[in-house]
C-alpha cells in the first residue's frame, strides 16, 4: 500500500463550507469560489499537500441567538 498521510480538516464545521442541489459537485467552498465531488479541504489537500488555511468555525446557533437579541429601552431582564 502507498503510505498516504492523513487528511485531517472536515468542512462540514466550516463558514465557507455549502451544499448544492448539482448531483455531479455536491460540495463547495465559497472562499476558494469552487464546487466538486469531494470536500474541499480534501481537495486543497490533494492540489497543494497542505492543510486548509480558510477553516473558519461556524458559530453556535445560541451565540447567534445573544448577539442579535437587544434589549428594547425600558425592558427588564427576567432570565438573572
Amino acid at each position: 500500500m502507498k503510505n498516504v498521510p492523513k487528511f485531517r480538516t472536515n468542512c462540514h464545521g466550516c463558514q465557507h463550507f455549502f451544499i448544492t442541489y448539482d448531483p455531479h459537485r455536491p460540495w463547495g467552498c465559497r472562499n476558494f469560489g469552487f464546487k466538486g465531488k469531494n470536500l474541499p479541504a480534501q481537495t486543497v489537500y490533494e492540489a497543494t499537500g497542505i492543510q486548509c488555511a480558510y477553516y473558519l468555525k461556524k458559530p453556535s446557533i445560541s451565540k447567534l441567538r445573544k448577539v442579535t437579541q437587544k434589549k428594547r429601552p425600558g425592558e427588564v431582564d427576567l432570565t438573572g
